[in-house]
């Protein structure tokens, strides 16, 4: 859902807002520029913010800037001269001897460290290696492969051959660009399992805002221990002795109110100029102050805001209850009954700001998103164990509030499809797991369907939507209605 977190101007100010200054700046030069440079002079490893470092590699015309494993597109417009996808210009400096010897951004200047760019981060620019005449590979029918990881593993019998080679093959000729990962399970088993840009099974991926949905599990299994309750004011348990911009309404927000997106807080990542911005709040000593320190705009539970602070902030309660990390409370509650190690996952939840490029989030492997995935689909039950409780599941489902135009449970998306079949459109409603970039869990009840995604599209709409709505439901409508007709004859 892309248009919701395309204003999360993740990772750097590498790709923050541009100024009218620097736009204007852009303009002027994008008529003057010269003959094609050589990319690979610009290559190596920079200085960047907060003491880290960015890798700038070409591959395909184009020098992208990668920080940790973002990937942002730089366009050439003048003479060691490109602009970053937001519009600023990033001049190059040479030295007497004609080496570029770093870049500017603004007025901050970041030097390069090192030429070398390492195998792992080329692979970043290309879905797979080329086959032997130089021409992307073609993808056929393979079934995955069957692990003791409690998932599953089907035949091709209920996804057709062509919608997944269709997939796949989009994904090597960069029709779907940047998807990095995707698992399709349907009736009771995974039946598609591929992945691209040098990523494989066993390599955690950035969740994003996905890790939302996390904390919502989380939250549920807090309730579940008596820990904590729903409705319960939240202030008091964060045990700060002062809170700036004192309101009797701060008094009446929830955890349910913080994982619907409702605090009634200025809180609103969609809006460049909300006090509660993420942007700005990153910036912040104490994330969790910084959140109840806002301004109220309305009452809790009642307006739907798109909010990571209240997230945040909700994970810091349950650290709190639970007295010990969110992490381990995470691993003890949720990933050891779905039988994920600790060393499969990981998740640095410091929440100040040596962790504004990481904000707070989770990284985990495709197939542990499908069995968080699964276990919604099923209600709070995993191998025959309750996990979460039905009631909880059952509270973060439903819509609890209408965010961006678009119903949102605790920490869950709804979103639907007008999906063209041989019958005409069809309607088919959606629950989703969400995070910028494309990491995605969709889950489909109506046709025993869960997908999983990960992807490097961070600030750009995810290709994942048409993938699912113009591809696979389409494909799997198309077999259903086929089936029940033939069953009536």
């Amino acid at each position: 859902m892309q248009h919701i977190i395309r204003r999360l101007l993740a990772i750097s100010l590498l790709v923050a807002g541009a100024s009218t200054q620097g736009q204007g700046q852009a303009s002027a030069v994008r008529d003057s520029i010269s003959p094609p440079q050589d990319l690979s002079e610009f290559e190596g490893l920079y200085r960047y913010r907060d003491g880290g470092s960015l890798v700038m590699v070409a591959g395909d015309g184009r020098l992208v800037a990668i920080i940790g494993e973002a990937k942002y597109p730089l366009r050439a417009v003048a003479k060691d001269t490109f602009t970053n996808p937001s519009g600023d210009l990033l001049p190059f400096m040479r030295n007497t001897e004609g080496e570029v010897v770093g870049f500017k951004e603004h007025r901050d200047v970041f030097a390069r460290l090192s030429t070398v760019v390492g195998a792992e981060t080329r692979q970043l620019l290309v879905p797979r290696p080329p086959g032997p005449d130089g021409r992307p590979l073609r993808h056929r029918c393979t079934l995955p492969t069957a692990l003791a990881d409690g998932i599953r593993v089907g035949d091709m019998g209920t996804l057709p051959c062509s919608a997944a080679e269709q997939i796949v093959n989009g994904v090597l000729d960069g029709s779907y660009p940047d998807v990095r990962a995707i698992a399709v399970h349907h009736k009771g088993a995974l039946v598609l399992e591929e992945y691209f840009y040098g990523y494989e099974r066993d390599r955690p991926h950035p969740m994003r805002s996905l890790t939302k949905s996390v904390i919502s599990l989380l939250a549920g299994a807090a309730v579940d221990r008596g820990l904590l309750r729903a409705d319960e004011p939240i202030v008091p348990r964060l045990g700060y002795t002062s809170i700036a911009n004192p309101d009797p309404r701060k008094n009446r927000i929830t955890l349910n109110d913080l994982l619907s997106n409702q605090s009634g807080l200025a809180c609103d990542d969609h809006d460049g100029a909300s006090p509660g911005n993420e942007v700005k709040l990153y910036e912040a000593a104490d994330w969790p102050k910084a959140f109840v320190d806002l301004p109220v705009l309305a009452e809790p539970g009642t307006t739907g805001r798109y909010c990571s602070f209240g997230f945040i902030t909700a994970g810091r309660i349950i650290e709190l209850a639970a007295g010990k990390p969110l992490a381990q409370f995470a691993q003890e509650v949720l990933f050891d009954p779905l039988d994920i190690a600790r060393a499969q996952w990981r998740w640095a939840f410091v929440l100040d700001r040596s962790q504004r490029n990481e904000f707070g989030q989770i990284y985990l492997r495709p197939r542990d998103m499908l069995k968080l995935g699964l276990l919604i689909h099923q209600r709070g039950v995993w191998q025959a164990r309750r996990v979460i409780s039905e009631s909880w599941i059952d509270a973060a489902v439903a819509k609890q509030s209408r965010v961006d135009n678009s119903g949102y449970g605790l920490g869950i998306w709804h979103r639907w499809y007008s999906v063209p079949t041989a019958n005409g459109p069809q309607r088919v409603e959606t629950i989703m797991l969400s995070g910028n970039g494309g990491q995605k869990v969709y889950i489909v009840p109506t046709l025993e369907l869960l997908v999983v995604f990960t992807g490097g599209a961070f600030n750009l709409e995810s290709p994942t939507n048409r993938i699912i709505a113009r591809v696979l439901l389409p494909a799997l409508l198309d077999v259903g209605a086929a089936t029940e007709q033939s069953s009536r004859r």
